[in-house]
């Protein structure tokens, strides 16, 4: 087994190749080596730590159809979806057998694009700083890498065609009231109540037995106070909760993020209209993060060869392929309210 001396790598995260990795049985210290003076257990501790940082914050992410990026397979992404079969009310004729049926598959394709980030840390802050600059650089990029990813898939799913404002009371983001004036349009049970019947007419499956909602805290304020509102901590089965769930009402499960879409000051007379999905099953389709399309980057002091004669600058960073796509748009509606804050 081997122990990470976080402290000893503190020292010259990218620098000191003498530093390294302590063999917990035989006492034994083993150097850093390989690209960026990093041992391949380094480079894969700190690429998983940045996954790691990044994951929880892919709430959008949560729920759609996964497309892996495969290598050199290009950059469109396909995402496939089945027509449902037609009914079959002719009767069956004794001793004939009838026509068989063919699957009626469809593909939705996206271009996937390449986003990412980096610091930059200097010689004289890896030499004098207290803290592991390496470790609170990859906390840093993992943040920003998950809200990245996820405001991508957000605004695709922001974005979609079906839109219902509050309980249907208005026809317009602009109309929407807010803050504590008379005929607000909060979020209420009603109106999940309606996005519901919406999906179930349009014969969308549900994820794991129920609807999924994504919400932001000030909406979801408004809705808790409702007395069918069940709260996450007394379901039965703790082991099947989503990242971020806090409670279902209606039979939507709802999870809880403050990533979640917000059309700032676009109600009336200025109000935040905050967007509430409602989704079922296959309703949208986003390329898979881990496995090929996060990779965390560490450059040592001197890398850049003479863009660096005097080994100031090491770099830490991310990039990752992305795309997000609506494959079944009445499979997902969103509702638009304002909120009591």
């Amino acid at each position: 087994m081997y122990k990470f001396n976080l402290q000893h790598f503190a020292a010259g995260d990218v620098v000191n190749t003498t530093a390294g990795i302590t063999n917990a049985n035989t006492g034994e210290n083993t150097p850093y080596s390989g690209e960026g003076g990093l041992s391949g257990e380094m480079k894969i501790y700190y690429s998983d730590y940045l996954i790691d940082m990044a994951e929880p914050k892919l709430v959008h992410d949560q729920f759609g159809q996964k497309c892996p990026i495969p290598q050199n397979g290009g950059k469109t992404i396909e995402f496939r979806k089945y027509d449902p079969l037609p009914k079959m009310t002719t009767p069956l004729m004794e001793g004939v057998t009838p026509e068989g049926q063919k699957l009626d598959m469809k593909t939705v394709s996206a271009e996937v694009k390449q986003f990412g980030g980096f610091i930059e840390l200097s010689d004289i802050l890896m030499l004098t700083a207290i803290d592991n600059n390496l470790v609170q650089a990859t906390k840093l990029l993992g943040g920003q890498a998950g809200r990245t990813l996820d405001t991508i898939t957000r605004e695709v799913l922001a974005g979609g065609t079906n839109v219902q404002f509050a309980e249907g009371q208005v026809e317009s983001r602009g109309e929407l009231v807010g803050g504590k004036e008379e005929g607000n349009h909060y979020l209420t049970v009603d109106a999940i109540r309606r996005a519901v019947r919406y999906l179930k007419k349009m014969n969308a499956e549900t994820i794991n037995g129920s609807y999924v909602g994504i919400i932001h805290p000030d909406a979801s304020y408004d809705l808790m106070s409702d007395p069918k509102w069940i709260n996450v901590k007394t379901y039965s089965d703790p082991e099947g909760i989503y990242q971020g769930e806090i409670g279902k009402i209606e039979n939507v499960r709802f999870v809880e993020t403050s990533e979640a879409k917000i059309f700032e000051g676009e109600g009336k007379d200025g109000v935040d209209v905050y967007a509430t999905l409602i989704i079922g099953d296959n309703a949208y389709g986003t390329t898979e993060i881990s496995g090929g399309g996060l990779q965390h980057i560490v450059k040592q002091l001197g890398s850049a060869g003479t863009a660096d004669p005097l080994n100031q600058r090491a770099t830490a960073g991310w990039k990752a392929t992305k795309a997000a796509v609506r494959l079944v748009e009445p499979y997902m509606i969103r509702i638009e309210t304002a909120s009591s804050f």
